[in-house]
């Protein structure tokens, strides 16, 4: 049998398409073949379960676009679908003059992008958030919480209703492309489809590499790890609550999240990972790191990046560095309050001269399209991410 489309990877992207592929295009024949044993299990399933608005995002850039359109959908197919979420709103906070500028300019930003913010000044904040403490904040009301593995299986529950095949525990291991389909070779079976679309995630720039394309790029597995508040602290905030970004720094920095099941997270802080998929502390894939070695890019990075990755890896060996940087904005917190919880690894595209690639990459050829970067907003963006792909297709 030869698949209209087949799908290559099952997390909420690959899942989202194979769903908008049924959609758009009534009577195809989808299949969806996963790696790992389980759906979701890598980057859906190790996120902080944010719905984000868009905030931070370049005006133009395909992240504040999709991640604004992404919001909204993702709110209604909750709805649509009876899976709890919670638009409780988050506060970035400045804890200083500099981060206070910095928290203008991103006000600006915000107006550009046309989203909804409230400045408030350090009184309020205080009224808000009596453990938070700050300069002044940026409320952005339509922030919420939610679970994205749920939102992946109810997409996979309606792909395999409307006909759809989703197979797991299936790892491909070449991609043939002609002229009249894409042959998919896993260790087991060989699948033909007229077209391949490949949301691997963590494994985008192998895929992409079997599939034949020429790309000048790494993903770079950098781990994220967090705690948990004890449940008498579930109280200690109501809002999100997230630091101004620094430009000078790759990632966002450790923020406050509450979760759709009632937990508060601290997190993530961002540590080179040493396995691309080994969420337990001191993991190792020696293939991984051999690959990261060999790429000119990866050395341009840490050079660029030295000072904040020697911190970010003193406070994940040492927790009261990581303390440290939460009690900023909330000093009520004590080294007693964080308790583990499992890391995610954020898969991220580093291209040859050390550029740090921030926002959504997809590559095509005649028969396939790749998301060859895809990091947070992408479970918040993935629906219209999908209609995105869906577009690129023939």
């Amino acid at each position: 049998m030869v698949f209209d489309y087949c799908v290559i990877g099952a997390g909420i992207i690959g899942l989202a398409t194979a769903e908008r592929l049924q959609r758009d295009r009534p009577g195809a024949s989808v299949l969806v073949l996963e790696k790992a044993p389980a759906l979701g299990a890598h980057q859906t399933g190790h996120n902080s379960g944010v719905i984000h608005s868009g905030i931070y995002y370049p005006p133009g850039s395909l992240k504040a676009d999709l991640c604004r359109r992404g919001a909204e959908v993702t709110k209604a197919f909750a709805k649509q679908h009876g899976i709890p979420f919670d638009v409780r709103g988050k506060l970035l906070v400045a804890t200083n003059s500099r981060e206070h500028a910095r928290m203008l300019a991103l006000h600006d930003r915000s107006r550009i992008n046309n989203l909804e913010v409230e400045r408030i000044d350090g009184a309020e904040l205080a009224r808000r958030e009596p453990n938070v403490t700050g300069v002044g904040a940026l409320f952005v009301p339509s922030t919420g919480i939610i679970d994205f593995r749920r939102v992946a299986d109810t997409l996979a529950h309606l792909v395999a209703e409307r006909g759809g095949e989703i197979r797991v525990g299936v790892e491909v291991i070449d991609i043939a492309e002609d002229t009249d389909a894409v042959t998919v070779r896993t260790r087991a079976d060989t699948y033909r489809a007229r077209h391949v679309v490949v949301c691997g995630g963590l494994q985008a720039d192998r895929l992409a590499r079997l599939a034949g394309l020429r790309i000048d790029l790494r993903i770079i597995p950098f781990r994220g790890e967090y705690y948990r508040l004890p449940p008498h602290r579930s109280g200690l905030v109501h809002h999100l609550i997230y630091p101004i970004p620094d430009p000078d720094l790759p990632f966002l920095g450790v923020h406050l999240n509450a979760t759709i099941d009632g937990e508060i997270t601290v997190g993530p802080n961002a540590v080179l990972g040493l396995a691309r998929e080994g969420y337990r502390k001191g993991a190792v894939s020696f293939a991984d790191v051999r690959d990261y070695l060999s790429f000119p890019g990866f050395y341009r990075v840490a050079k660029a990046n030295m000072r904040v990755g020697f911190r970010e890896a003193r406070n994940s060996l040492f927790k009261r560095g990581y303390l440290a940087e939460c009690r900023k904005y909330c000093p009520a917190l004590t080294l007693s309050d964080l308790q583990p919880r499992e890391a995610g690894i954020r898969a991220q595209a580093v291209l040859r001269d050390g550029t740090l690639v921030h926002d959504f990459l997809i590559e095509r050829t005649d028969r396939t399209v790749h998301v060859l970067n895809a990091p947070s907003p992408a479970a918040t963006s993935a629906m219209p991410i999908a209609e995105h792909i869906v577009q690129l297709l023939p």
